[in-house]
C-alpha cells in the first residue's frame, strides 16, 4: 500500500512534465501530419491535372481549399498544444 501510494504521489508531482512533454510531442505530430497531408493532396492533384489537362481551374481551386482545411486543422492543434505548455 506505502509503495503505491509514492508512486502515485511521484506519478502527480511529474505530471506537469510529462504533460509538457506530450504537448510538444502532440505539436510535432501536427506539424508532420499536415506536411504529409498537404504533400499528399499536391501530388494527387498534379496526378490528375496530368490525367485531365482541360481541368486544372477545378482542380486547382479544390486543391487550394484542401490545403487550406488541412492547415487550418494543424495550427488549431498548434495552438491547443502551445496552451498545454504555457497555462
Amino acid at each position: 500500500m506505502l509503495l503505491s501510494t509514492s508512486v502515485l504521489l511521484q506519478a502527480a508531482v511529474g505530471a506537469a512534465g510529462i504533460s509538457k512533454m506530450g504537448a510538444a510531442l502532440g505539436a510535432g505530430l501536427a506539424a508532420i501530419g499536415a506536411g504529409i497531408g498537404i504533400g499528399k493532396i499536391g501530388g494527387l492533384a498534379m496526378e490528375a491535372i496530368g490525367r485531365q489537362p482541360e481541368a486544372v481551374g477545378d482542380i486547382r481551386s479544390n486543391m487550394i481549399v484542401a490545403a487550406a482545411l488541412v492547415e487550418g486543422v494543424a495550427l488549431l492543434a498548434l495552438v491547443v498544444c502551445l496552451l498545454v505548455i504555457f497555462l
